[in-house]
């Protein structure tokens, strides 16, 4: 192991105990972004986006990679699909069996690094691989997660990906204006990108004792053309002015509980989603 190597699973490590800890802050969120209790009497969580891109999913075979504690992936199955959730973090996936059994729907988690997600789910064997939504910045690259993404889809399975947007990734908010602050593109352990968050992004405002994580920006271009080289053909881009949480303080929630900046601000858009399709043998 190289020294780069094992400094890229140091802060994979160090990001994955921030994660273990924010479980318990989501599962008691006060903030709405989560709302387990509206979860467990039946709604789905699926954000207005996905609703409306994915189509029916009855009877799909789907891979959920970085599901966190699984509300998402039981919403699929709530809609009628077959549901593996995978996630690397141990407090996340130990809650997501839980949930599973409290609602009664079938489901199969596993706790795995997604580049390992090959050693823990089947290849060629999904209808679709669903990733959505502030996944793929935990990744040093995405080429391999492309490979595993490709490998685990039956010929003619499809990838949905909906993520925030990189161009609004690079940004932060001073004095109620976004400004151009973080570089795009790195790669690695020498690309990789240090926060210090006091606070998770929801829950009741509980301190966190492991506050450092440590991100990566991949712009479109590297998502697109990962994608395109493991195989995938990419079946439409589209980009959104909404998105899952609020990024910046000045973002107001709407009616369809999506995060927008107010009306009237200029910015990029706030997140893209992509499908991409395995072709058939």
């Amino acid at each position: 192991m190289t020294q780069d190597d094992d400094t890229l699973r140091q802060m994979i490590e160090t990001t994955r105990a921030s994660w273990n800890e924010r479980v318990s802050h989501h599962v008691d969120d006060t903030s709405g972004l989560y709302d387990l209790s509206s979860f467990l009497r039946g709604e789905d969580t699926l954000s207005p986006i996905d609703d409306a891109e994915l189509g029916d999913v009855s009877g799909l075979k789907i891979a959920h990679l970085q599901c966190h504690f699984g509300m998402d992936t039981l919403s699929l199955a709530r809609r009628g699909a077959e549901v593996s959730g995978l996630d690397y973090s141990s407090a996340a996936i130990a809650k997501a069996k839980e949930l599973a059994a409290e609602t009664d729907l079938e489901a199969t988690f596993v706790c795995a690094d997604v580049y390992d997600g090959l050693d823990h789910l089947p290849g060629d064997a999904f209808d679709m691989v669903f990733v959505t939504c502030g996944t793929i910045c935990w990744l040093p690259d995405l080429e391999p997660w492309a490979k595993v993404v490709a490998a685990l889809l039956k010929p003619g399975g499809r990838l949905y990906l909906c993520d925030l947007h990189p161009a609004m990734a690079q940004l932060e908010e001073e004095d109620g204006k976004l400004v151009v602050t973080y570089p795009l593109g790195g790669l690695g352990a020498e690309g990789a990108l240090e926060f210090h968050d006091e606070v998770s992004y929801a829950g009741d405002g509980t301190p966190l004792k492991n506050t450092k994580t440590f991100e990566w920006i991949h712009s479109l271009s590297h998502i697109l053309n990962s994608l395109i080289g493991a195989g995938l053909s990419i079946d439409y881009l589209n980009e959104h002015d909404i998105i899952h949480w609020p990024v910046f303080p000045s973002m107001q929630s709407g009616p369809d509980g999506m995060f927008r900046l107010p009306d009237g601000a200029k910015g990029p858009p706030a997140a893209f989603s992509l499908m991409a399709k395995k072709q058939p043998v």
